[in-house]
């Protein structure tokens, strides 16, 4: 009797199939948050593992080179700073540091590249079995369109470079003209746009530590300071081509073998010629 008093007073509800009593908790939105956490947060978390696997390798690498000490080893704390770039928790930097003291038979390997459209690629490898490492890159580039060159061709250079927010310390946006008087400054040879956000700062890698302090002390803010293998000269794609070396990138940002790798690839289309003067 009370169902059929509510269905009296409720019609539209029960047509609906909605609950029956208006203070029922509605279904559906726990299922909704836990959909968008797994599409977004699971990838994130994903790729934050293979960034920290990555730079554990390298930590132990650069450790066995050169010591544990940061302070005397220059590869390593230019590692140490990608680390901190990368929010890796101190824990896992010191864990991976003293993990170099156990026997281990890693390799670093530098191999370098062509990509689709004859872009360059300079691999850096961290493995246990360089001949298995580089019969799977191989595989990896032949699938995407690429190969591996059977001699160094020097397509890129050492440099010291410094990363920075796109603000300054007052949060005043950096145009690149005012980048590049402040790189005259401070001792720095070239400026760049970042792929992701802000400027970068070249310079030759012996100067890296003195560059990065007078960047801070001029007003900027350094987000890493590193080592990398700069290239040579950068080279712009064509749609096609463009599309399969992302493709390829992504790919050997998933192998675990591939500690590192830079790319000679422009990716700002280029601006089309001008129409020939009319007679």
């Amino acid at each position: 009797m009370a169902a059929a008093g509510a269905l009296a007073r409720w019609p539209r509800l029960a047509a609906v199939g909605r609950p029956l009593w208006p203070w029922a908790p509605r279904r559906g939105a726990g299922h909704n948050r836990w959909s968008k956490v797994r599409n977004v947060k699971g990838p994130r978390d994903a790729e934050r593992s293979r960034t920290f696997q990555r730079l554990a390798l390298l930590l132990r690498s650069a450790a066995r080179e050169g010591g544990p000490d940061p302070a005397l080893n220059p590869q390593l704390a230019n590692v140490v700073e990608q680390c901190r770039a990368n929010n890796m928790p101190k824990a896992s930097i010191a864990a991976a540091i003293h993990g170099a003291e156990r026997p281990s038979p890693d390799t670093r390997l530098l191999c370098e590249a062509r990509g689709p459209g004859g872009a360059e690629i300079l691999l850096e490898i961290v493995t246990d079995n360089p001949r298995r490492s580089q019969r799977d890159v191989r595989l990896l580039l032949a699938r995407h369109g690429g190969a591996l060159w059977e001699a160094p061709r020097g397509g890129f250079e050492e440099k010291g470079v410094v990363r920075v927010a796109p603000s300054d310390a007052h949060g005043h946006p950096l145009s690149l003209e005012g980048a590049l008087e402040a790189a005259l400054e401070v001792g720095a040879t070239d400026v760049e746009e970042d792929e992701g956000a802000g400027l970068k700062f070249i310079c030759a890698a012996p100067a890296l530590a003195a560059v990065s302090r007078r960047l801070e002390a001029a007003g900027l803010r350094p987000l890493s300071a590193a080592v990398e293998f700069v290239p040579r000269a950068r080279a712009a794609l064509p749609g096609g081509a463009r599309e399969r070396a992302q493709r390829l990138l992504q790919a050997l940002a998933g192998c675990p073998d591939v500690a590192r790798f830079y790319h000679n690839i422009q990716w700002e289309a280029a601006a089309p010629s001008p129409p020939p003067p009319q007679q």
